[in-house]
């Protein structure tokens, strides 16, 4: 009887695939026009919003993977990885260069890690629960910018975008801390990429131009095809069920229903959610805001499934990066709420969250540039690091 039942579920994991998207095409031809529609939106918000924030900045960060800036900076934090994140130290390349380059870079380097041996399975879901995240153009850029018109909205996003990643990530340091496997060397090299130089500048831009053009290519695909399947599940009535379902524990805390549909498309794409809920109109901008900051912790479904291609290439498990994402989520949201309402150091006018007053919504633009004051940061920090690390840097120049 066992067997039976065994041979039964084996026989529906294969063929559930098949039929899914059997199922897909029928509704293809179905709602044909809805879906041309939803198609036409998809590829005008990766063109007008997506391609515009993020294409520049996937060149520079694939020109910096050329140089030895991330490097320094992985060094620099190496000492904080194991006592915080119970992770080793190299730990800091993936968290890095996860900040910076956005979803899905974090995965790919973990899983690379994995592959090459310099890390445990457990330390490796450690690292993927809080090292694949948002990159602060696209939230900065695309959000803040394109979609709220508002830098200062950006800015707010990815700050507590950011420090959620680090609380998940300390959070996390207690997965599966009895973890028996062991690592004989902890040594890679970081950058085995060729060093940026002006005399191979331009074979270098044209390379890095090149990555980039796939990688948002790729992102607009996903887009556009889960900007299709969000309409099917609409007009197929998925949305009005759930809806209705949601409705009740919308009304118990005083948010409005209007919310629910842009939510559970979040759920599923991310830049599709984004873009609807904010397109939502006299409602209190505390909710939007707050309800943005969780489905850009969480990423969607989408981004579940590229990362899922990636990690399915070794023995990483889902789970913890499922886990890890949907308490991010939460605690960005968080995080955010006690920013605008109880710390209001954001020059935002805004209504009171949950309020049933939502007439008089407005926003103050910052007058301040914020993206100078981030750039002298920067160049400050780096000037006084390499400073202080001038001998350790003469040392890995004259070594390479």
């Amino acid at each position: 009887m066992k067997n039976k039942f065994n041979i039964i579920l084996l026989s529906f994991k294969n063929n559930v695939l098949p039929a899914l998207i059997i199922i897909f095409i029928v509704f293809l031809v179905l709602f044909s026009n809805e879906n041309l529609i939803a198609t036409k939106k998809g590829l005008s918000l990766w063109f007008n919003s997506v391609v515009p924030s993020l294409l520049p900045f996937f060149i520079a960060t694939e020109l910096l993977g050329h140089t030895q800036i991330v490097y320094f900076i992985g060094n620099l934090l190496n000492k904080y990885m194991k006592p915080i994140f119970n992770v080793p130290g190299i730990g800091a390349y993936a968290f890095v260069m996860g900040i910076i380059s956005g979803y899905p870079v974090g995965a790919k380097i973990v899983t690379k890690f994995r592959q090459d041996g310099v890390c445990t399975k457990r330390e490796a879901e450690r690292l993927l629960a809080f090292t694949n995240n948002s990159g602060p153009l696209f939230i900065i850029g695309t959000v803040g910018i394109s979609l709220f018109g508002n830098t200062t909205i950006g800015f707010l996003l990815f700050l507590t975008h950011f420090l959620s990643c680090i609380i998940v990530g300390f959070i996390f340091r207690f997965w599966n801390v009895n973890d028996k496997e062991i690592i004989s060397s902890r040594n890679i090299k970081m950058n085995n990429t060729e060093n940026l130089t002006f005399s191979n500048l331009g074979e270098i831009l044209a390379s890095s131009i090149m990555k980039s053009v796939n990688t948002v290519v790729m992102i607009g695909g996903f887009v556009v095809i889960f900007s299709v399947i969000i309409s099917i599940l609409n007009n197929a009535g998925i949305f009005s069920l759930c809806s209705s379902v949601l409705t009740p524990i919308f009304a118990s805390i005083k948010l409005d229903t209007s919310y629910i549909k842009p939510l559970i498309s979040g759920f599923v794409e991310l830049t599709n959610g984004l873009s609807q809920i904010t397109l939502i109109p006299t409602k209190s901008i505390s909710v939007t805001i707050t309800l943005v900051a969780f489905l850009l912790g969480f990423g969607g479904i989408s981004v579940a499934l590229q990362v899922l291609s990636i990690t399915s290439k070794s023995d990483i498990s889902i789970k913890p990066y499922f886990l890890g994402k949907f308490l991010h989520g939460i605690i960005a949201a968080i995080l955010t709420y006690t920013f605008i309402h109880i710390f209001p150091v954001f020059d935002l006018d805004i209504t009171p969250i949950f309020s049933q007053n939502v007439n008089n919504v407005s926003l103050t633009n910052s007058y301040t540039n914020p993206y100078s004051l981030l750039i002298l940061a920067l160049f400050i920090f780096s000037t006084i690091y390499l400073i202080i690390n001038r001998k350790r840097y003469k040392a890995y120049k004259n070594y390479h």
